[in-house]
Parts: structure tokens; sequence; C-alpha cells
């Protein structure tokens, strides 16, 4: 594994331990040329999968990008990394049990919105935000409203 601080190829593995439920391994690296320091996670991929986006295009499907938007969706909120981790885990292996190897932008998130308002009210309202492309103040009016149980005046 190349070091990501000198380049160098000769880096050493000094502990491994398993992560995320289970499902991936951690290793702590060393690098003999710079003495640097860094963790990389080993995960089973069942099949490669392919992003069908809204417009057409294609893209490999890539984690960390999900990652990075559940995390910043989830920034701030009380909820447990360790969590997320398992929910990211997840939505992996529930696309890669799908069956198929493209798959809809819309399908991946709507699967996200779905563990996120399990876990956040607040993670899954910033997402949908971006999900859902907000324009305006109104669009989180009207999103936020239908998620309100309704009360006995409004029936």
């Amino acid at each position: 594994m190349r070091c990501p601080f000198c380049g160098n190829l000769d880096t050493q593995v000094k502990d491994s331990r398993p992560a995320e439920d289970h499902v991936a391994i951690r290793r702590r690296r060393f690098c003999s040329a710079c003495g640097g320091r860094f963790t990389t996670y080993e995960r089973v991929q069942l099949r490669d999968l392919v992003v069908v986006k809204t417009n057409g295009r294609r893209e490999e499907f890539d984690r960390d990008k999900l990652e990075r938007s559940i995390r910043i969706a989830t920034q701030k909120r009380p909820i447990e990394p360790e969590r997320l981790d398992q929910m990211i885990s997840g939505i992996v292996r529930r696309l890669e049990s799908m069956g198929e190897t493209d798959i809809p932008s819309k399908n991946i998130g709507a699967i996200v919105m779905e563990s996120l308002a399990r876990i956040d009210t607040v993670a899954y309202v910033r997402f949908a935000s971006v999900y859902k492309n907000f324009q305006a103040a109104d669009d989180f009016d009207k999103f936020v409203s239908e998620l309100r149980p309704p009360t006995e005046g409004d029936e």
C-alpha cells in the first residue's frame, strides 16, 4: 500500500482488527521511509455497481461519495459514528444484493432517505433538501409539514 504522505510503496501493517460490525477490516499502517501512520479499510465488494444519473449519465458507484453525503447530512447531530458506519454498510449491502449492476440514483437516494428517517429527522430533512433539490423556503416548509402528524384541527 502506497504511503499517502511520501508515496513510498513499502508500508507495514502494525495492527488489524474487525470494523463496522465485522464487515470490514481496519488496518493501521506505518511507513518506514517517512514514519507516517495511516489507516486503511478492507471490505468485500460483491459486484461492481454503476450509478445511472437522472440525465442518463453513468458513473461507477463510490462508497466514499455516499459516506460523505451522509456525514454532511448528519454533521453535528447526536449520532454515534459506529451507527453511521453500520448504516452505510447496510445501504451498500442492500444495493449489492439487488441483483442489478446498474442502479438509478433515485433508488440510492430513496434508500438513504429511508435509512436516515429511522435514525434522525434533522439529518433526513438535510439530505432531502439536496436529494429533492429544494429551491426555496416553501419547499422546506411543505416537506416538513408532511412529516408532522396531523392534529385534531387539521382533519
